[in-house]
């Protein structure tokens, strides 16, 4: 089990540089004379047809974020589905530190930003974005800094960014839905019953349910709710064994990591993370959005991570992993206010359709929180790292 989660976290680490530097790309090319080829890639239409029948037609940006993305969040349940059954979110022991310290990691930065943003409804709605941690970004960073980190924190921030995620989709679910089509929601909801049919039927092989995934996306997307939903279900349908030993869910999540570290992820980042910098001063840092995201990720996550994780080791039992002083699991608190990649997509569903304005300070407050809370729990480690010797 120990070198499974190795490679996943190598993976994860190689993928986050990945995603660093499209994300950095995409903040050069936006800020140059090649900006209006940006924008005009991210918003080239794309349509899907069969027959003489539209399906579907959106823009580029929609196509990634609501297809693109879907894949993402595909192997994010085969990832909560192995962790939860056979993997370090197996037991109850194992669970509680990252479940609570995740937990706290939510509630505190959400909180934050909503007392920074409470006279403003429009901006009240991205209350969720800084409530998760990035897995690719934050262990990129812990995998740079080598040995000087143990490897049980390294499982840890996976565990906690894991269940981030879990959280993510379950906020996603109850509170960024638009209206409701009841015909496509119970067209998708049969689509959900016939992949546990297949589960059932101990169907092994992953074709079968990637086909009726995709009708679910389909239904799920014409029903209001987010079609990325649509990937996390078809995930958990997939069978975590064969009678033969094998497993059709790791053999699914290791094909497909590679693909999401290294194409859907970077691509996201590029057609996100482009912004204009033009007329940002310190003024539009203060601004309610992009200060209630920064520090909902630079404080809010540390101190509803570490928070939850204190009380939980001195009043529940709970341990700090081990090998790992106190300031170096400080600095790991720190590093899950990496938000990038999940902060941006709820931030684009909390301000769909809010103009350019939310669309730009979003971008800001994630960029400059996400790499502050890096900066930071890099020199924290460095610092702890220098101690333990």
């Amino acid at each position: 089990m120990l070198q499974s989660v190795r490679r996943f976290i190598a993976s994860e680490s190689a993928g986050g540089v990945a995603l660093a530097l499209a994300a950095l790309v995409a903040l050069v090319v936006s800020n140059s004379a090649w900006a209006p080829y940006y924008e005009r890639f991210v918003q080239m239409p794309g349509e899907l047809r069969i027959g003489g029948w539209l399906v579907l037609a959106k823009p580029l940006l929609r196509w990634v974020n609501e297809l693109w993305m879907a894949v993402f969040f595909f192997v994010v349940g085969l990832e909560i589905k192995r962790e939860l059954l056979a993997g370090e979110l197996a037991s109850p022991r194992q669970a509680l530190l990252p479940a609570g310290a995740a937990l706290g990691g939510m509630v505190v930065p959400a909180l934050i930003y909503a007392a920074i943003n409470l006279s403003d409804p429009v901006a009240l709605r991205g209350w969720a974005i800084p409530a998760a941690t990035d897995i690719a970004f934050a262990l990129g960073v812990l995998m740079l800094l080598g040995s000087r980190v143990p490897v049980s924190l390294k499982v840890f921030l996976t565990a906690v960014a894991i269940i981030d995620d879990l959280g993510a989709i379950v906020v996603i679910a109850l509170f960024y839905t638009a209206e409701l089509s009841l015909p496509m929601l119970g067209a998708a909801l049969l689509g959900c019953a016939l992949l546990f049919a297949l589960n059932r039927a101990r169907v092994m092989s992953v074709g079968p349910y990637v086909i009726v995934g995709l009708v679910v996306w389909v239904c799920v997307l014409k029903s209001g709710v987010h079609a990325t939903l649509a990937g996390v279900a078809t995930a958990l349908a997939i069978p975590l064994t064969r009678p033969d030993g094998g497993s059709p869910l790791e053999d699914a999540e290791h094909a497909l990591h590679p693909w999401v570290a290294f194409a859907v992820l970077p691509v996201f980042a590029f057609v996100n993370a482009g912004v204009s910098l033009e007329g940002v001063s310190l003024a539009t840092l203060a601004d309610p959005v992009p200060l209630g995201i920064a520090a909902g990720l630079v404080f809010g996550k540390a101190i509803g991570v570490f928070g939850a994780s204190w009380l939980l080791m001195r009043w529940a039992g709970a341990e700090l992993p081990s090998e790992a002083s106190r300031l170096q699991f400080f600095g790991v608190c720190l590093l899950c206010g990496v938000g990038f990649t999940m902060s941006l997509f709820i931030g684009a569903l909390a301000f769909d359709g809010q103009g350019a304005g939310y669309e730009t300070r979003l971008k800001i407050g994630v960029l400059g929180g996400s790499l502050t809370s890096a900066m930071l729990g890099t020199l924290v480690l460095l610092r702890a790292g220098r101690r333990s010797r």
